[in-house]
């Protein structure tokens, strides 16, 4: 048998958004056979320390389950036999452990029983990676935040200048969905279970081999590999996935929710902010394309529907299905190539994010003073009544974009407004309402 590359046989030349991150090693073909064989390793480990098995067993197990001894092109094309890698991988690992101790290989379980637990293994691995750099995004947006806490730009609705608001307020918005994305991360991390049930989820054969109390054997399986003790076998109950789609996808939206601001705010005639070191472009040498930013919002993209194939897997037939269960296999490690390469991106988007605050303030007089026309209706209506207010606005305005003029000068020629202090009325860093208080509000949560 010849070794794996470590690295994995996909090295994702079409996808750049998770090539070379730490969610690509850890969810790479050699990754996958390492955790099916940490599965199998415990499961003799388990029976073991139960006294169901030799401790010599045990040892040799674990020895014999050694990923760089196992050629993983083989297994899968060899898996095509049975519709799984476990049947030719158990082949091969018994093999490797010899005839003594080789009947305690695989013992009592069923191939999903291994194929799920590795799954899970992997999914512990990749989302403790993806919550680090969640942790690193949200330090990051937390610093913009608190920087940025008074800078003025102009707030967005439908594409148009709406009311002042501020960068702080918006990157402690992104910080709030990141915080959201890892407490879900968190919380499905904490609960992913072994999967223990033979055949057909009623442990039996484990009883044969001399278990008194197979529940028992569940939480040793569990303890050996980190995972959390299941209730029940979860062949068809399948929870477990559908919480790792639903926080996946999540937090990819999250993420893209950050991105797509950033593409948005990033373009040539906005430029308010830019990427720290922009991406180059083939034909055109004085672009810097926001790609980190790019890559995160294809990964929001994809995500949905991802999670969407696996919540499908949920109507999975009997006591073990057929095809639903193995329709979940490429889509789970896609969504957490995904995700974890979008938390990689994330957190070098906005730990190198620039703000330029003297170009949002260029930016609150494109519509010549009228971001304020809301502050301006409701100051005006107590003085000239809410009709009249309404009438002289409109026809400020009219008067103002026709002639490029400033709204305060004009409003200035009104006979009716001579006493009001126009210039604080219409500046529009002082009508930012609560931002500063809700950025500082929400910078409170840890």
């Amino acid at each position: 048998m010849t070794a794996v590359d470590p690295a994995g046989c996909d090295a994702g030349l079409l996808a750049p958004g998770w090539a070379g991150s730490p969610a690509s090693s850890a969810t790479s073909d050699a990754a996958y056979l390492r955790a099916l064989l940490d599965a199998e390793a415990a499961l003799t480990r388990a029976q073991a320390s139960l006294g169901l098995a030799p401790a010599e067993a045990a040892s040799a197990v674990t020895s014999a389950a050694d990923a760089a001894g196992f050629d993983v092109a083989a297994i899968a094309l060899r898996a095509r036999g049975g519709g799984n890698p476990v049947i030719p991988l158990v082949a091969d690992l018994t093999a490797a452990v010899g005839t003594e101790y080789g009947p305690y290989v695989h013992r009592g379980a069923t191939s999903q029983d291994i194929m799920d637990s590795a799954a899970m293994l992997v999914a512990a691995r990749t989302l403790d990676l993806v919550l680090a750099d969640l942790d690193r995004t949200e330090r990051a947006l937390a610093r913009l935040a608190a920087d940025h806490r008074d800078t003025v730009m102009p707030g967005r609705t439908l594409t148009q200048h709406a009311v002042p608001t501020t960068f702080g307020l918006k990157a402690a918005g992104w910080r709030s969905l990141v915080l959201d994305a890892r407490d879900r991360v968190s919380v499905v991390r904490g609960s992913l279970p072994a999967q223990l049930g033979g055949a057909a989820g009623t442990l039996a054969a484990f009883t044969v081999f001399g278990a008194t109390d197979p529940q028992a054997l569940t939480a040793a399986y569990a303890c050996e590999l980190g995972l959390a003790e299941p209730v029940l076998p979860w062949h068809t109950l399948r929870t477990p996935i559908a919480d790792l789609a639903g926080a996946l996808a999540f937090t990819a939206g999250a993420l893209g929710r950050t991105a797509v601001d950033v593409l948005t705010l990033a373009r040539t005639e906005i430029a308010e902010v830019a990427e720290g070191s922009g991406g180059g472009s083939s034909a055109m040498p004085h672009k810097a394309n926001p790609v980190r930013a790019t890559l995160v919002a294809a990964a929001a993209r994809r995500a949905p529907q991802l999670a969407a194939t696996l919540y499908g897997a949920m109507a999975a037939e009997d006591e073990r299905p057929a095809g639903a269960w193995h329709a979940e296999w490429e889509p789970l490690r896609d969504l957490l190539r995904l995700v974890g390469g979008a938390a990689r991106d994330a957190a070098e988007l906005t730990e190198g994010l620039q703000v330029n605050a003297d170009t949002m303030r260029e930016h609150l007089g494109l519509t010549h003073g009228l971001i304020v026309s809301e502050r301006l209706a409701a100051e005006l209506t107590p003085v000239l009544g809410r009709a009249r207010a309404k009438e002289l606005l409109t026809r400020a305005a009219r008067r103002a974009v026709a002639g490029n003029r400033p709204l305060v000068e004009v409003l200035g020629e009104e006979p009716e407004l001579q006493e009001l202090d126009l210039a604080d009325l219409t500046d529009p860093t002082r009508y930012t309402g609560s931002a500063g208080a809700l950025t500082d509000r929400a910078l409170e949560r840890r």
